[in-house]
């Protein structure tokens, strides 16, 4: 992610300094940018000229006073460890003059514990990119408790600055909203399958074939990794209980094993021969609608929580993850009361919190806020 953000700010007409922890791995990050580069010229989608120009704006270093003295803005991009970040925070609000906005590309931690870490916690915010930032549309700006809006405003025009679509994360909650929802769906379908109620193949082919979503459930754990995925799973679980209550038979035992993925070879599939055949005849195993109920009641808690929007929810889940709809928009146009009754059939049937309807959504239906068919929903 830090090479990839560099690059897009350099292609983008700013100055970057990439700072690492040894000259060697900044060494392959600028290969892998170079790397890059070529293949955008290549294909003819930029000009020699402007990649050359692009990376002679990138400079390397593995000191922060020598990154930061100069610096407007400071991004960190480092492994999901709160610990890590904070000492990372506290050096770069020691380097960088006090007027610098500090941003973290985390996908899930804390943004206040970060500003805490420094004296400017008005002045440092969450700028999630998505991978690869040179590719993906999205970025989610989080607003830490002490954030202030210009701080906010700044990171809103500088997304679109580089060609972003932004969407406004208001509340400093786990997870920010894509991987809440992702996370939801896809521990929603790993019970389904611990419960034997349908194959992994089964799962992926309903998703993919009849539900229109551009990977399978499974498909998608293993390409974002089952590591990272286990990770923000563990801090969903402690931020918001039961609601997150993992599927540790289903995981557990491929993340002892190191088997991640496609970046291992092999995870819930084997991807040593390239990507998993779904097979086309299984597209009616799986409920897709089940898949819909939890990711609506998890944007109902969202909203509940004041933490975004309906548009920047929809818009998170469409630009961040390619759904062919956002959970808002679905439920407006299916019903939220058919959303609802959905939730509750699940829930009678397995008493398990993640389908228990959130309160939001149960007041929205009581008043008669049913969708498209009302006139009225989430929007």
């Amino acid at each position: 992610m830090g090479h990839g953000i560099t690059q897009l700010l350099a292609m983008n007409g700013i100055e970057v300094t990439m700072v690492d922890i040894n000259d060697e791995i900044l060494a392959k990050a600028k290969d892998k940018i170079k790397w890059s580069l070529g293949k955008f010229t290549e294909k003819k989608r930029i000009r020699q000229e402007d990649a050359d120009a692009a990376l002679a704006r990138i400079s390397t270093t593995t000191s922060y006073e020598q990154a930061g003295k100069d610096a407007d803005f400071a991004i960190e991009a480092a492994p999901e460890n709160i610990e890590l970040k904070k000492t990372i925070f506290t050096k770069l609000d020691t380097a960088t003059p006090p007027q610098a906005i500090l941003a973290s590309n985390t996908s899930t931690l804390s943004i206040t514990e970060m500003g805490n870490a420094t004296k400017r916690p008005d002045k440092v915010a969450g700028m999630h990119f998505f991978n690869p930032p040179i590719m993906m549309a999205l970025i989610e700006v989080i607003k830490g408790d002490n954030t202030n809006q210009e701080t906010m405003n700044t990171l809103f025009e500088l997304s679109k600055k580089l060609g972003k679509t932004p969407i406004i994360v208001k509340k400093d909650v786990r997870g920010f909203v894509v991987n809440r929802i992702l996370l939801a769906v896809l521990n929603e379908a790993f019970w389904a399958y611990q419960r034997k109620e349908a194959t992994m193949e089964g799962i992926d082919a309903s998703v993919k074939y009849t539900g229109g979503f551009p990977m399978g459930w499974f498909e998608l754990g293993d390409f974002v990794g089952l590591d990272v995925g286990y990770e923000v799973g563990t801090i969903l679980y402690q931020a918001y209980g039961e609601r997150f209550k993992p599927c540790a038979e289903v995981v557990d035992p491929l993340i002892k094993d190191k088997k991640f993925g496609q970046k291992t070879g092999v995870g819930f599939y084997d991807w040593t021969k390239g990507r998993p055949r779904i097979p086309f005849n299984l597209l009616d195993e799986y409920d897709v609608d089940r898949s819909w109920a939890v990711a609506v009641n998890e944007a109902a808690w969202l909203l509940n929580d004041d933490a975004a929007t309906p548009a920047d929810i929809d818009t998170g889940m469409k630009l961040g993850t390619y759904w062919p709809s956002g959970p808002c928009e679905y439920a407006d146009r299916t019903g939220l009361d058919v959303m609802l009754n959905k939730l509750k059939e699940l829930y009678a049937k397995y008493n398990m919190e993640m389908y228990k309807p959130c309160p939001l959504l149960e007041q929205y239906v009581s008043q008669g806020r049913t969708g498209k068919k009302a006139g009225k929903g989430f929007y």
